[in-house]
Parts: C-alpha cells; structure tokens; sequence
C-alpha cells in the first residue's frame, strides 16, 4: 500500500499562444477550474518552436490528477521563484517534468536546487540531465562505451565550417535542444552550400553550436525504458513510418512532422506501435537503448532514439530523460503511446515513474 505523500509537481507552462512573447498570463482549465500562472516571456523569444520543450496545461493538469489518485499534490512552476517556493511547499519528493528556463544546461536547473535543498525527485540528476542536452557529448559517452552512434563534428563558429569532415547526406542540428527543435526538412544537406546555410541558420537563430551528423539511411525507432536496475524495462518499440509523411519530404522526424503536419484534425500515421519488426532486430534495438540508458546513468525513465545505418546495425540518435507525455492517445506522445501498447494506462504510467523514484530513495 502507497504511503500518501505530499508531492510537488515541477514543469513550464508552454503559452495558450507559443508565439506569443509578451505579458504575465493565466491559462485555466474549465473542467478542473484550477489555473496555472504562465511566467511572463520576453519579446525576443519569438521563433515558432520556442516553447515546443515545455508542457501543455492540459498535460501538466493530467499528471496532477494521476499523481493525486495516491498523493497530495502541489504546483510550481520552474521559474526564477521556484527556489522559494521549494522552500515553503517543503514537499516529501518533487515529480519533475521542468525543462529549466534557458541556458543549455536547463534541464539540470530544478533537480540541482533540489539536491541544494535534499528535496528527493523523480527522473535523473542534473548532470545526466545536462550531459543529454549536449548531444555532442553525449556521443562521446556513448562512443567510450562502444555504443553505435552516428559520426559527427561539432561547428561552433563559421571558422570552423572548413574543417568540417562529415560526408553526405549530413543532418545539422542545434547542439542544445530537444523535442525537434531547430530540426527542419532543410536540416538534411547534401552539398556543401547547403551545409553552411544550415550552419548559418543554427547560429543566428539558436545562438548555439551546430551538430552535424551523418544522416543514417536506415529506418527510425524510439524505445521508451522504464525503471532502474535489474528492473528496467523497455516498452513496445514504435517505429517512425516515413511513407506517412508529405510527399518529396526527407525521412526525418522533423519538428515540421512533430509538430506541424501531424494534428488531431489531419493526423498522419506516422508511428508503428508495437513495430512490426523481426525478434533479432527488436532484441537489437532494446538491447543498445539499455546499455545507452545505463551509460549516461538515467533513472526512472527515459526515451531513446534510434536510427538503423546501411548495415542494419541500431544507432542510438539522442537520449531524452525528460521524454514528452502528452495525454492526449490523439496527439500520437510516444512514451505513452508505447505504455498504452504495453497495457499501461496514462494514470498507471506516471504513478510506476514516481513508484520507482521512491523506491530508489527509500522513501
């Protein structure tokens, strides 16, 4: 029987309009009459995929009520003020979905306060969460332990460009983002002019160093682990179906794809869930996404992307410890779309998470 806890639910509030950058704002829930403040946005944050890291209120309101059917629930926004807030609420642990505010190292901001203030919380620790986010370095991790991972260079200025050795096709990505971000049908170049506009575009527009990555051939996965140690397991596999997407398209989960072209009024079929692949290939698949999963030590959960090279060999893309949880089965969220295949429920997935988190404190 679960002991009833006080919980703090920790998160950022993507705005009713994302592009949307000025003002404090309200967003509330009709059916739950509960109102969530949004943190006021400065007039520069303005490209379309500003916020598409940050958590819907419809999402945050519905791990709230998955969390309350054992605990009491409280709200904080990860803001500037949450430090304080920490310190009033005096929660018994914090369940975290906060991406941080800005910086690359964002995502490890909440839990680093936490650990400051011996605050326990779900999900892995801030330099996992920080290490993920680089995808450069992550790479290198995974590179030392021997795990399949695209080759790459890292471009942090145009002096660099030259140097620059990856072949075609290539894929230029942001250095610190997730969620697709900065991930467009244009990210796949096959000449060197396309190379460095790409280049270019990641620089003005993200302000950060471009990762340019070989652009693998082979099909497209992404395996959602839960649990720790000699429990972790993967959930059914989804495959990314690429013949879904418009035609004349590159196969990329393109934050177009993700976030664009695929809505509850069009959807496109996009994910394969389970994936209709062969054992040996599935084994595979789980078998590289656990091993990626303990080296960059994650805990409780996480989403893996994989790639198969023209070997049919699974490369891991990037690791996600702060995977999307979209409530909505419409809205096609893969770490519960690979629950609900594996017989778990929206309610019961968020409850194993927090399930396993007291379990690795002793709580």
């Amino acid at each position: 029987m679960r002991k009833q806890l006080n919980v703090a639910l920790v998160y950022n509030l993507k705005p009713a309009d994302a592009n949307s950058s000025e003002g404090e704002e309200d967003a509330r829930s009709e059916s739950s009459g509960e109102m969530i403040a949004v943190a006021s946005r400065t007039k520069t944050e303005t490209k379309a995929d500003t916020y598409a890291e940050w958590d819907t209120e419809e999402t945050i309101l519905a791990v709230k009520a998955a969390l309350e059917q054992h605990h009491n629930v409280s709200l904080i926004e990860a803001n500037e003020e949450a430090f304080q807030k920490f310190l009033q609420v005096q929660p018994d642990i914090v369940f975290n979905i906060a991406e941080g505010l800005r910086g690359p190292s964002r995502e490890a901001q909440i839990p680093a306060m936490l650990e400051m203030l011996g605050i326990p919380y779900t999900g892995s620790d801030p330099l996992t969460l920080g290490i993920c986010l680089d995808k450069a370095r992550t790479k290198e991790i995974l590179s030392f332990h021997n795990i399949p991972t695209p080759p790459f260079a890292v471009i942090r200025s145009l002096e660099e460009f030259a140097s620059c050795s990856v072949p075609f096709p290539a894929i230029v990505k942001p250095l610190y983002e997730g969620s697709s971000k900065g991930i467009f049908n244009s990210s796949v170049v096959r000449a060197t002019s396309e190379l460095k506009k790409e280049v270019e575009r990641i620089h003005s527009e993200y302000h950060e160093p471009a990762l340019v990555e070989v652009f693998l051939s082979g099909r497209e996965f992404t395996v959602a682990l839960l649990g720790n140690g000699r429990r972790l397991q993967a959930l059914p596999i989804i495959e990314i179906k690429f013949d879904s997407l418009p035609a004349g398209v590159n196969p990329l989960y393109s934050y177009e794809a993700k976030w664009i072209w695929d809505t509850i009024d069009n959807p496109l079929e996009v994910h394969e869930c389970p994936a209709g692949i062969p054992t040996q290939l599935s084994d595979s698949i789980i078998e590289v996404s656990k091993k990626a999963y303990r080296a960059l030590n994650c805990r409780d959960w996480c989403r893996i992307d994989i790639r198969l090279d023209a070997d049919g060999i699974p490369n891991v893309l990037e690791l996600n410890p702060l995977p999307g949880i979209l409530p909505n089965p419409e809205e096609h969220s893969c770490f519960p779309q690979a629950a609900r295949a594996a017989g778990i429920g929206y309610e019961q997935m968020i409850n194993a998470v927090m399930d396993f988190a007291l379990e690795r404190h002793g709580i």
